[in-house]
């Protein structure tokens, strides 16, 4: 919560979802997958292992201004990302969704993005209320390889 409500979500001025879309080194900003209209990248703040974002190419804020397109293709690649998460760690289920607007909790509200939490049975625990802290038992270069090799077998199937 301390990063979400104080950090700078913009590197020299500019959108790290922009930024991330516009980079060459997927490795380095936790791209998974581009698809022509969206995009996937690990938070790299998560709250599980295996949470995961979508965002649109388009720096858009609002989702009632993206066009039918992009949204159907940001839901496809919702469900290829759940049968990739779903194959490695074995959640017993998912938090997806949008968090629409600062007050309702987006981070970074300038740039439209959807989360994809993975989440198992007894996840919480007094760690993240004592201690202010999470256990991610996997770090991010581990789940980043993963989840790579997983969705280029999982989209070389379709």
């Amino acid at each position: 919560m301390e990063y979400v409500s104080s950090a700078d979500h913009k590197e020299d001025g500019e959108c790290i979802f922009c930024r991330a879309a516009a980079s060459k080194d997927d490795a380095a900003t936790l791209t998974l997958w581009r698809w022509p209209a969206c995009f996937a990248l690990l938070n790299r703040y998560p709250y599980t292992s295996g949470h995961t974002m979508i965002a649109p190419l388009v720096h858009e804020g609002r989702l009632d201004s993206l066009n039918t397109e992009t949204l159907a293709e940001m839901m496809d690649a919702v469900k290829i990302i759940i049968r990739v998460l779903r194959s490695l760690y074995h959640p017993h289920g998912f938090n997806v969704g949008f968090n629409l607007g600062e007050a309702a909790g987006a981070g970074i509200p300038e740039h439209l993005h959807l989360h994809i939490v993975p989440r198992w049975r007894a996840d919480t625990n007094f760690i993240s209320v004592v201690g202010n802290a999470r256990v991610i038992p996997e770090d991010l270069s581990t789940t980043y390889q993963r989840v790579t090799k997983a969705l280029r077998t999982e989209i070389g199937k379709a």
